[in-house]
């Protein structure tokens, strides 16, 4: 196995995008980007923390639950969760966040690069916490991944018996923090 430590050696494996995939960033929310937006469900929200470290975040909506406010803003509310507030504790040391934005049954996917302010009692949503992106790039991705995975292909997915449920990995992780807790506590 060889370490790849520069992007001319990461060029050796992966040959240059062609100029329009390259080239496909672009800095406003077009119409029909828009339209894919409002139609969305499902995105995940990636921040970074004042320390470096990362969050990536699952975020369900209700179709119309992602505001386009306009060309280069959107929104969305904050809905029920677990609390801990990861995704907006680095919004407020960090800005700078990714979104990658879902719409069941698409393989294709929007992504959107910005910078994120909170909001109390935004007007957009039914929510008490809001959040507004400004858009620095939007680009499409292709729908490759999705059916390599299988994603939208039920006959495809693994069996419960080859998946934990919640219940199993929540027990396996409260015991895997108590024995770190009690070794860290034995030094």
């Amino acid at each position: 196995m060889t370490l790849i430590t520069t992007e001319d050696e990461l060029r050796e494996v992966v040959e240059h995008p062609h100029p329009e995939l390259r080239d496909k960033a672009i800095t406003i929310i077009d119409d029909e980007s828009a339209r894919f937006l409002r139609a969305t469900r499902f995105f995940l929200l990636a921040t970074t923390g004042a320390d470096g470290s990362v969050d990536v975040s699952p975020r369900g909506e209700t179709p119309g639950g992602i505001t386009v406010l306009d060309r280069k803003h959107l929104a969305f509310g904050d809905r029920p969760g677990n609390r801990r507030l990861d995704s907006f504790r680095n919004i407020l040391q960090n800005p700078n966040v990714g979104m990658l934005f879902v719409v069941p049954g698409r393989d294709e996917t929007v992504r959107v690069n910005g910078r994120a302010t909170l909001h109390r009692d935004p007007d957009f949503a039914d929510a008490p916490l809001g959040v507004i992106l400004e858009v620095d790039e939007l680009f499409l991705h292709c729908g490759q991944s999705f059916r390599r995975g299988a994603v939208w292909n039920p006959s495809d997915w693994p069996t419960d018996e080859t998946v934990p449920s919640f219940g199993a990995l929540i027990k396996s992780t409260v015991a895997v923090r108590k024995l770190s807790t009690a070794v860290g506590a034995g030094r």
